[in-house]
């Protein structure tokens, strides 16, 4: 069941051209009944059937939820809300451009506190 949303998020990677952030490594893996993308280890999105969720710092959050643009992530009625992500609206799952932006900022907020490996 989570096959195809695993390669939906990873659609979604190619349509962003995240790939080709140096010292960045990206991994699609399966995430209970979706998907979630791991940035150099650290989980940064996930995409389930209750949307596509990215992690993002409180000010974004707060901005894309007072616009109507996002909701808050909650895997099932009446469990806890995720409070550092946030569902995407389709409209900006529909703009590219934004997407790309918004998993950018998310795999810097979500790697915040990592150095980076040397080779």
């Amino acid at each position: 069941m989570a096959e195809p949303y695993r390669e939906r998020l990873a659609s979604l990677l190619r349509v962003a051209r995240l790939n080709t952030v140096r010292g960045l490594r990206l991994e699609c893996k399966h995430f209970f009944s979706g998907a979630a993308l791991y940035a150099s280890g650290t989980i940064c999105a996930s995409l389930t059937p209750v949307g596509f969720a990215v992690k993002l710092p409180e000010g974004l959050r707060a901005a894309l939820l007072r616009q109507h643009r996002g909701r808050p992530l909650r895997y099932f009625r009446g469990g806890p809300i995720k409070k550092e992500y946030v569902v995407l609206s389709d409209a900006i799952l529909s703009q590219p451009t934004a997407v790309r932006g918004l998993l950018r900022e998310s795999i810097r907020y979500a790697t915040r506190h990592k150095a980076p490996k040397r080779p």
